[in-house]
């Protein structure tokens, strides 16, 4: 009964750490996504050249 247990856990464990590793890739692509559009859409500034389009 206890080797069943075990092998279920580590199942368990093992689709939800290929679960989150799937949410992360995910959520890399929209970061790099939206971090590229930053470079593309910069607004400009008062002097016309282009400004940052982060705040740091």
């Amino acid at each position: 009964m206890v080797p069943i247990l075990l092998v279920l856990l580590l199942a368990l464990i093992l689709f939800g750490a290929g679960f989150a590793l799937k949410a992360l890739w995910w959520i890399a692509v929209i970061v790099l996504v939206v971090w590229v559009l930053g470079f593309v859409v910069r607004p400009t500034a008062s002097s016309g050249r282009r400004g940052r389009w982060y705040r740091w």
